[in-house]
């Protein structure tokens, strides 16, 4: 007599059903407002304190840290202080100032050449409307969206390479061009929500939800994250993860706004 098998014939597992779009759209919003509720203090890490000068540190801020920025341009304003003071730089006196930030002459090119543009055609005064940000050497639709949410209210979303690698990572969209990305997460929010919501996310990005290591046992959204486990998920493995204040470290801004619950960053030359 043959042996009998143990059970019967595995009944085959149901794939789980795929998200319908409503139910993203719904998730996406909650990891918002759960975001609003972690991050209530969320800002542009950017020291400014006009369009001119947060244009310029946007355009500084390309291939480094807004630690970097913060840290040259209190020198660089202190020079030149007006669209008309930079577009009359010296390149070599300009290039040294900002060579921290890398690529300096190139970034010496854009800001000489859009200081020169904003003094003859806009009055030395930075313009509110993107299509006219977008003219501007060194400027393109990121950068623009940065200035014209933090410098004069209107709302953008900026996709830079923290705010991509969330949003494809929580499902809300499969793109990769960073237009194609802002037009898809644009359909999912309301305008009023663009400018936060940038915030939230780069905070986010910058904090828990690392490129190469995200703190996945730390993360307050973990519970609504399609792509929770591919990072650390032991939750005390995951908190040595954590950076700048959730991590009990200084932020990225010298001047951060009185709610920032962190420490300022240090000055060009302190220990960092």
């Amino acid at each position: 007599m043959g042996e009998q098998s143990p059970a019967g014939p595995k009944k085959a597992t149901k794939a789980p059903k795929p998200e319908s779009r409503l139910a993203m759209i719904r998730r996406a919003r909650r990891i918002n407002r759960e975001l609003a509720e972690v991050y209530p203090y969320a800002h542009p890490e950017l020291d400014f304190e006009n369009p001119f000068q947060l244009l310029v540190a946007t355009v500084l801020s390309a291939q480094t840290t807004d630690l970097r920025v913060n840290q040259t341009t209190p020198a660089l304003f202190a020079k030149y202080p007006t669209p008309e003071d930079m577009a009359a730089a010296a390149p070599e006196e300009l290039e040294a100032i900002i060579r921290p930030t890398g690529f300096f002459r190139a970034k010496a090119k854009s800001l000489i050449g859009l200081s020169t543009a904003l003094r003859d055609n806009f009055g030395g005064e930075v313009p509110g409307r993107l299509k006219d940000l977008v003219t501007l050497p060194g400027v393109g639709r990121k950068t623009a969206n940065v200035v014209l949410g933090n410098g004069f209210g209107v709302p953008g979303l900026t996709v830079d390479t923290h705010f991509g690698r969330l949003v494809r990572r929580w499902k809300w969209t499969e793109q990769e061009d960073p237009e194609k990305v802002e037009a898809e997460i644009a359909e999912i929010f309301p305008k009023s929500e663009w400018t936060m919501l940038s915030h939230r996310i780069i905070f986010h990005g910058r904090r828990i939800c690392h490129s190469r290591k995200p703190a996945c046992g730390a993360c307050p959204i973990a519970h609504l994250c399609p792509s929770y486990g591919e990072g650390e998920t032991d939750p005390e493995k995951a908190k040595k993860l954590l950076k700048y204040e959730m991590g009990g470290q200084p932020g990225q801004r010298l001047s951060p706004p009185p709610d920032y619950p962190g420490k300022p960053a240090p000055t060009l030359g302190e220990a960092e």
